[in-house]
């Protein structure tokens, strides 16, 4: 029986998985060049080819990906094992993967987090910030943060936010050019900054619901961003209306900066929800972060 290299397997493994070299690399803490060497050294002992490169991609060959499925659940089990070792000691430690929105990083996942580190320094935290959903389970994320209407189904929800409001918002100039809008639908009319989603394709629609009556708004405008900041100061600098979470301009409301129109309809929705797959393990680290998220109110 063959019997490889450990670290040789890890490396495999950690490239199928990222489908990159550059990330795998730096998940690893080698160089590019060392892992492609370590790659087509386990590829010329097992004579078969696990990895088919290209230009912009890496892809595991009919071969990698038998390799992967099989070999794969093995290394995990070893990780969970010494993850359980790792919950015997005095305090608990461990890395936790999350993914977020960057809204919700900022507003309900970083103010928990910048006490609790304190508290529990062997707790490491590594916070993936986008806006679209990912699958947290393919992707090996321990968590999610999403608003609580945007849950993955068989997920053990838990809510860490209050429930949060949308305003529409553009600058006195802009509205000094154009008409207030007092419908939804009159906002075809308006220059309209949005929120992209490049890796699901258009934009966000501008959701809106009044006394249960929804309506989706499909906006156009001059500007696209997928940062919510940029999205703002846009809005000040008079180029178009914006739609942004309400904390994100009450002070420039309250300061005049921003006037808010179609108020009466952007009702309260479910905030920020921090979600799991039930079925997992556990660590004794998790459930320290999961109970300093809990939202009590």
């Amino acid at each position: 029986m063959v019997r490889e290299n450990l670290n040789d397997l890890t490396a495999f493994l950690t490239v199928a998985r990222e489908r990159s070299f550059t990330r795998a690399a730096v998940k690893l803490g080698v160089s590019q060049p060392a892992l492609s060497q370590t790659i087509k050294d386990l590829e010329a002992r097992l004579g078969v080819r696990l990895l088919t490169r290209t230009t912009r991609s890496v892809a595991p060959t009919p071969a990698g990906e038998r390799f992967l499925q099989t070999v794969g659940p093995h290394f995990d089990g070893i990780e969970a094992g010494l993850a359980t070792l790792t919950e015997m000691r005095d305090r608990p430690a461990g890395t936790i993967r999350i993914t977020a929105s960057e809204h919700g990083a900022e507003t309900a996942l970083w103010p928990a987090l910048e006490k609790l580190l304190f508290d529990y320094p062997d707790i490491n935290v590594e916070v993936v910030t986008e806006d679209n959903l990912r699958n947290i389970v393919a992707e090996r994320f321990d968590a999610g943060v999403r608003l609580g209407e945007h849950l993955e189904r068989d997920m053990v929800a838990v809510r860490i936010g209050p429930e949060m409001r949308m305003a529409v918002v553009g600058t006195p100039t802009y509205f000094m050019n154009q008409p207030v809008p007092r419908q939804p639908h009159e906002l075809s009319a308006h220059n309209c900054i949005s929120l992209g989603r490049p890796t699901r394709g258009g934009n966000h629609s501008w959701e809106f619901d009044k006394a249960g009556r929804e309506i989706n708004v499909r906006v156009t405008g001059q500007l696209v961003f997928t940062s919510l900041s940029l999205i703002r100061r846009a809005a000040l600098s008079g180029l178009g209306l914006a739609y942004l979470p309400e904390d994100r301009v009450q002070e420039d409301i309250r300061e005049e900066r921003l006037v808010r129109v179609l108020d009466d309809w952007c009702e309260p929705f479910p905030g920020y929800h921090l979600y799991y797959p039930s079925r997992h393990h556990h660590s004794a680290a998790f459930t320290v972060l999961v109970e300093a998220l809990r939202y009590r109110a």
